[in-house]
């Protein structure tokens, strides 16, 4: 079986480089005030990369992003100013706002561990009784975490921000509005795609004293996903919700005895798995966009990618 090529990493140094920033997946070259993000079709799960590449699935996660970085300009100024390549987006150095706006419109994942667990309010806010797992809220609530250097993110409410003295109080209230309207737009792009938007994160940055959207937006990553038209019968059912997500990789290696503990090994990935993975993410594109994905046929896309950046600096 032939794989197409991949970019696990990169090793790039350009002229005008400041800087260089590398994640589990997105590795960050610095230009002054620009930056270029290259999305490497590096795979993780449990904190953990994995040992293997998987094929478009970078050109799929970049893609996603700036197509609705491009929509969402009306509503907010965004970082991005250009895809110079597949796996590249470029645009503005932004002084990160160090809190994630994080924002559920359901009863899921860490809100519901903490629901489950007998809390009701979170990060300030209130979570009604007699709810169950994946029921949507009367009304979405915002759940700010802090944005930490190492270890995890920790849940901060609005009044903890405003004490701490993170933010300012006009700050604070334009980035909430602004993470409104961003779900309000995502949650209505998702139902074109027989979709529900369960929750999301949205990290800000000024540049100029004005904020800017960072990062990415409302790609499987950031956000999660159910699909709608089963939505209803699975919680009336009591049957965990069908997400559109990387969760099926989760659900492998845990098949496999790997939850990513000490001591634990990374299970063997076939080559006919990693294929099966890219496909999955072809799919997700696909349902997620509504539109069929293009591979980037590149026999050599590390090499494309540094011509092509090249092109802009």
């Amino acid at each position: 079986m032939s794989l197409a090529p991949t970019i696990s990493s990169t090793n790039f140094n350009f002229p005008g480089q400041t800087g260089y920033y590398q994640g589990k997946v997105r590795e960050v070259y610095y230009f002054g005030q620009k930056m270029a993000m290259i999305v490497t079709d590096r795979i993780s799960a449990f904190d953990i990369i994995m040992p293997r590449a998987i094929p478009y699935k970078g050109q799929i996660l970049n893609t996603i992003a700036a197509k609705n970085l491009e929509a969402v300009r009306d509503i907010v100024p965004t970082w991005l100013e250009s895809v110079p390549d597949p796996n590249i987006s470029f645009g503005l150095q932004c002084e990160p706002i160090p809190i994630e706006m994080v924002i559920r419109g359901y009863l899921a994942g860490h809100a519901w561990r903490e629901y489950d667990s007998g809390k009701r309010s979170l990060c300030g806010e209130t979570m009604p009784e007699g709810m169950a797992e994946s029921q949507q809220f009367p009304k979405p609530i915002i759940t700010p975490a802090t944005k930490a250097e190492e270890g995890h993110d920790e849940d901060i409410s609005a009044d903890e921000i405003l004490e701490q003295g993170i933010v300012s109080q006009e700050i604070y209230e334009q980035l909430e509005n602004y993470t409104r309207l961003l779900y309000d737009f995502g949650q209505k792009e998702a139902d074109k795609h027989n979709l529900i938007l369960v929750d999301t994160k949205y990290e800000f940055g000024i540049v100029n004293g004005k904020i800017y959207l960072m990062d990415e937006i409302h790609t499987p990553d950031s956000s999660r996903y159910y699909y709608k038209d089963s939505y209803r019968q699975n919680l009336e059912n009591g049957i965990k919700q069908k997400q559109l997500s990387k969760e099926f990789l989760r659900e492998w290696l845990m098949s496999e005895g790997f939850q990513g503990k000490e001591g634990q090994e990374v299970p063997h990935m076939s080559d006919e798995k990693v294929l099966e993975i890219s496909n999955r993410y072809v799919e997700l594109y696909e349902t997620l966009m509504g539109e069929t994905f293009i591979p980037d046929k590149s026999a050599k896309p590390l090499e494309r990618a540094e011509k092509n950046l090249l092109k802009i600096l």
